[in-house]
């Protein structure tokens, strides 16, 4: 029981030092406004994905390296679309991580992943396909340097305006 309760104390104190530390960034806000992306998540992505913006000049860049875009492979007239294993395992984790979540608390991200799934989607891969769509508003905000804002998202909008 008493490691129990070191262990506990360490987790509080490695997620204070997580907090500050993310609140002292300058695009904090960017991460933090994303649905149901906490402290922890975002300062996950803002890891992953840095800060550095001409490293990912097109939102296909980065969603090529996260993983959540596939691989196609042609040659002559045969065609192969498949899972994408050459990419940087931490940053698909954290964007799988927080797209895996976002389709409870986004009516739009849950549209996306429920189309997915019936379209016969399983479960990783709705959740890739949400996390590509999910990249590219990130990398949007992330270069404009502005935090999302639901009001603005055109497609989550459009959903909720939709007569029933």
């Amino acid at each position: 029981m008493a490691g129990l309760t070191v262990s506990r104390e360490q987790i509080r104190v490695l997620d204070e030092h997580i907090a500050d530390q993310l609140a002292a960034h300058p695009d904090a806000e960017i991460f933090t406004s994303l649905p149901r992306s906490g402290t922890v998540r975002a300062a996950r992505l803002l890891a992953e994905i840095g800060d550095a913006r001409g490293r990912f000049p097109t939102p296909e860049a980065l969603t090529c390296l996260a993983g959540a875009a596939p691989s196609t492979r042609q040659s002559g007239k045969a065609k192969v679309v498949a899972f994408r294993w050459a990419v940087d395992k931490q940053l698909r984790g954290a964007v799988i991580d927080f797209a895996g979540d976002s389709h409870h608390a986004n009516p739009w991200a849950a549209d996306l992943y429920h189309r997915a799934r019936a379209r016969g989607h399983d479960h990783p891969h709705a959740v890739r396909i949400l996390a590509r769509a999910w990249l590219h508003i990130i990398w949007k905000c992330w270069q404009d340097r502005v935090p999302y804002n639901p009001a603005k998202h055109r497609a989550l909008q459009a959903l909720l305006n939709r007569p029933a």
